[in-house]
């Protein structure tokens, strides 16, 4: 069960659900008042505003009362409902979007159109700084689309949209917003709220915070697998084995036992913010600053035969974060808008032990900044280019260090280009980018590479759409992407306490390429809404971490590997109005997505979800429900 209480200067609304998603107002804004929306059909997510149905790959949007209902500790959980998208789950903490498959490294998780500037990406027990509760708006981009927001972004991008650089200037003298809510799944108590304050017509002023916090999470039954209990109580029958000097004795039959909760679990975080912006009618300038904190817990890989190591470690978080946007309308012949964006983090978290000493330690220093430039419409042609840098500096130090101190530079340019003829348009795209990635060991970490590797790469797309008739669309896309390895696929080498494994690299890696073809149909009408796609993607060089069967250190090793691979799959959505009852509508909605996915030589690719069908019935009103059902496949 989840309570939700959300709260503003021009609305005040409590409601309860029986049902897992949260509720909320009806106006389709989480920011009321005269704080401007953008329409869900729009999409932001871009050098220059689209329509949803001109772009030609999967998109969606949550925004307003769908997002409320939406949201959850992460933004992998909060988007776990949306199609094509699942999560990671190394506990309700450590949750990141899963795309068509495609996850780590291939997702890229933007805040307000630039990277998180965390080590997310490196590892799926480490979370993503992103702070649903405070999200205005968020995008999801599948395809070559999300190409123009870096090359390694093949599965597609998320973007989570802020308002802690104010975008308008409140008619109100203090502008409040605040939402709170329950789940009782984990005893989940969670709050946020900002403010905005005009000083003036044309400058504005932000605060915001949050607060999180969650037990261990309750489960339905045992937390072994079948299979993991039955190995765990014959291995109680074995003659015990002395334990190594500082260690205990692992209780077998007792983690075969193990179930109703799921142990170290738990979770607390909070954030804080500040910004302010200039507005003014040719342009804005602003600035904020955000600090995050989190500890939690990451579920005990328990151990199940002799030999096996076993910890339940806690991740201790903390970023803190500066971000300046800019946006000049020039009103000249040849370029309409000119936007900037750059940010700075500095990120850490320690791997802590049972008994809170600090383990492995996480240091990642990044700045990421993009230039855009909009061109004038001229007739049928619109379009954009820009170029974006990234550089990051990364660092693990302890006894478990998995990876050396290592650098990341990057410099990319991009283009897109559009153009409407009528029922007919046509899109094309490209991105070059220039990687630099530099091992930087200790004298005495022999174990790992030392040296530099530097990679250029070259994507593009290109497509068309054609529209049925006023309400429908079809389009179709071909696309070519390449992306260079990441420095934990080159470099690693050593134990990781949190994911209970031990991590192999290759420096010799080639770059990921990719062929990929989608076709898209969306139509809608007065009562109903529908939405479709369909992708085949063809992938040489394909990075990918599979279990070897060794042991090293007590750990399973996972060896990073290339090879071709194959993934194909749909996904689909609709809604319908069923009944009218005066303010109250009745509607019927239901998604499905899958995916298929086969490394070529080794078999299916890990980590795939299953095929997944969804639906619901809601009613929209002043207060409004919503009763969900969910099928899904098994899938090992």
């Amino acid at each position: 069960m989840r309570i939700s209480f959300l709260l503003s200067t021009c609305s005040a609304i409590a409601v309860l659900t029986l049902s897992h998603p949260a509720l909320a107002e009806d106006d389709g804004s989480a920011t009321a008042g005269s704080h401007e929306q953008t329409p869900a059909n729009i999409i932001v997510t871009a050098p220059f505003q689209r329509d949803r149905s001109d772009i030609l790959s999967g998109t969606s949007v949550l925004q307003g009362s769908e997002l409320t209902q939406a949201i959850r500790p992460s933004i992998g959980e909060t988007l776990q409902h949306t199609p094509g998208v699942s999560a990671t789950s190394f506990g309700p903490s450590a949750s990141r979007p899963v795309l068509r498959g495609l996850q780590g490294e291939r997702v890229r998780v933007l805040v307000d159109g630039i990277g998180s500037i965390d080590v997310s990406n490196t590892s799926v027990d480490h979370a993503p700084v992103v702070n649903p509760l405070l999200a205005e708006r968020i995008e999801v981009l599948r395809g070559p689309q999300s190409l123009l927001f870096g090359a390694s972004a093949i599965g597609g991008v998320v973007n989570v949209i802020d308002k802690r650089i104010p975008r308008s200037v409140p008619e109100e003298p203090v502008h409040v917003d605040a939402i709170a809510t329950y789940g009782s799944a984990a005893d989940e108590r969670s709050g946020a709220g900002s403010v905005d304050v005009p000083l003036g017509d044309k400058f504005v002023v932000h605060a915001d915070g949050s607060y999180l916090k969650s037990d261990n999470m309750r489960i339905g039954g045992y937390a072994l697998s079948p299979s993991a209990r039955a190995e765990a109580l014959a291995s109680s029958q074995l003659p015990a084995e002395e334990p190594a000097e500082g260690e205990e004795a692992i209780d077998f039959a007792g983690n075969a036992a193990i179930r109703g909760k799921l142990p170290n679990s738990q979770a607390k975080t909070w954030t804080a913010g500040v910004g302010a912006a200039l507005i003014t009618e040719t342009g804005n300038l602003g600035v904020s600053y955000s600090h995050y904190d989190s500890l939690y817990g990451v579920p005990v890989r328990y151990a199940t035969r002799p030999g096996q190591e076993q910890e339940a470690p806690r991740l201790d978080l903390a970023q803190d974060r500066l971000d300046l946007r800019a946006e000049v309308e020039t009103g000249g012949g040849f370029l309409k808008t000119i936007r900037a964006r750059a940010s700075y983090a500095a990120y850490r978290h320690f791997e802590l032990e049972e008994d809170g000493a600090v383990g492995t330690a996480f240091y990642n220093k990044g700045m990421e900044g993009r230039i855009e430039l909009v061109q004038a419409d001229r007739g049928p042609w619109q379009g954009a280019s820009g170029v974006q840098y990234y550089s990051r500096n990364f660092n693990v130090v302890g006894d478990e260090a998995f990876l050396p101190k290592n650098d990341t530079q990057q410099f990319g340019a991009f283009t897109l280009q559009t153009l409407n003829y009528g029922p007919v348009k046509l899109e094309a795209g490209a991105r070059y980018e220039h990687s630099e990635l530099q091992a930087l060991p200790l004298e005495e970490q022999d174990q790992f590479f030392s040296g530099k590797r530097t990679f250029d790469t070259f994507s593009f797309s290109g497509g068309a759409s054609y529209g049925l008739n006023d309400n429908w669309r079809l389009g179709a896309n071909i696309s070519r992407s390449e992306r260079a390895p990441s420095a934990e696929e080159l470099f690693a080498n050593g134990p990781h306490a949190g994911t209970q494994a031990f991590e192999v690299g290759n420096p010799d890696f080639k770059t990921e390429r990719a062929l990929g073809v989608e076709a898209v149909l969306r139509g809608k009408g007065d009562n109903y809404s529908f939405e479709a796609s369909a992708y085949h993607n063809w992938f040489s060089n394909f990075i990918y971490e599979g279990l070897t069967g060794e042991e090293e250190d007590g750990l399973p090793v996972y060896q990073f590997n290339q090879a071709k691979a194959r993934y194909y799959g749909f996904e689909a959505q609709g809604s319908v109005t069923l009944a009218t009852f005066g303010e109250m509508k009745l509607v019927a909605d239901a998604l499905g997505d899958y995916v298929h996915a086969r490394i070529v030589g080794e078999g299916p690719a890990p980590r795939i979800p299953p095929l997944r069908v969804l639906g619901g019935l809601g009613v929209t009103s002043p207060i409004c429900g919503r009763l969900p059902l969910a099928r899904a496949e098994r899938k090992i």
